[in-house]
């Protein structure tokens, strides 16, 4: 008995059955890559990390270069030596601090009840000890983020910032390497009070020579998105203050 293909009978129950078998193909990728998808988070975080403390594979003068994800547990295991969640001053060691979900504690922190837990990663290269926290905050069209890597006094060692979708050229320039190293040196105290960093135009230091004046030069055409990460910077590293105290 021949199908008549042109009901609409048949065009509904076929719809049907395509859903349903593309919807099983789908759902069985998305369950098959998960695990892979959880490594590369993993890997690209580790990558993070190391490359705000100068772990990386840079060459040239202009290479954002990261471990690569074959040797990036390895050296993460090298360079980093403890991990730390620092939560309503209390420091319990935790091998993976790393994985925390920032954005999750932001949103649970929402709640006053709830002390937000603070990743720090202590690590240690050419027989310097740094510390390395995470930042996130917004630019001018989504989330920007990052990895802070200071000494005891809260001077700067390194940075990597990264970003969702900020415009190309401009906005997205926060993770050339132009702009990541001037970072580098600055210091977020004046004397023993926090004052955070500005992202500024025109602050009569355009190539960041001066280290004390809490100023970067910011990124032409993207104030938005240089006033957020300055936000990001003071907001999210003001937060572990209690803990470098207990440094010095």
């Amino acid at each position: 008995m021949a199908i008549d293909t042109e009901k609409n009978s048949y065009t509904i129950i076929f719809s049907i059955i395509m859903v349903v078998v593309v919807g099983s193909i789908l759902a069985g990728l998305a369950s098959g890559l998960k695990p892979m998808v959880k490594a590369n988070e993993r890997f690209e975080k580790q990558q993070n990390i190391l490359y705000a403390m100068g772990v990386n594979n840079n060459e040239g003068a202009n290479d954002v270069a990261f471990i690569s994800t074959d040797k990036v547990e390895e050296e993460f295991k090298k360079y980093i030596k403890k991990q730390y969640v620092f939560q309503g001053g209390e420091l319990t060691e935790d091998d993976e601090a790393y994985l925390i979900d920032i954005k999750k504690e932001e949103t649970k922190a929402k709640n006053d009840d709830y002390e937000r837990r603070l990743p720090i990663f202590i690590g240690e290269k050419e027989g310097k000890e740094v510390y390395i926290v995470p930042v996130r905050g917004k630019g001018l069209w989504d989330a920007i983020w990052g990895f802070v890597a200071l000494d005891k006094s809260m001077t700067i060692q390194g940075v990597y910032f990264d970003h969702k979708g900020e415009t190309p050229g401009l906005g997205a320039e926060i993770k050339q390497r132009y702009f990541m190293d001037d970072f580098t040196g600055e210091e977020f105290l004046d004397g023993t009070v926090f004052k955070g960093l500005a992202v500024a135009k025109g602050n009569n230091d355009p190539k960041n020579l001066i280290k004390d004046d809490q100023e970067i030069d910011a990124l032409a055409g993207a104030t938005i998105t240089g006033d957020g990460l300055a936000v990001m910077l003071s907001k999210d590293i003001k937060m572990y203050m209690p803990y470098f105290k207990t440094l010095n």
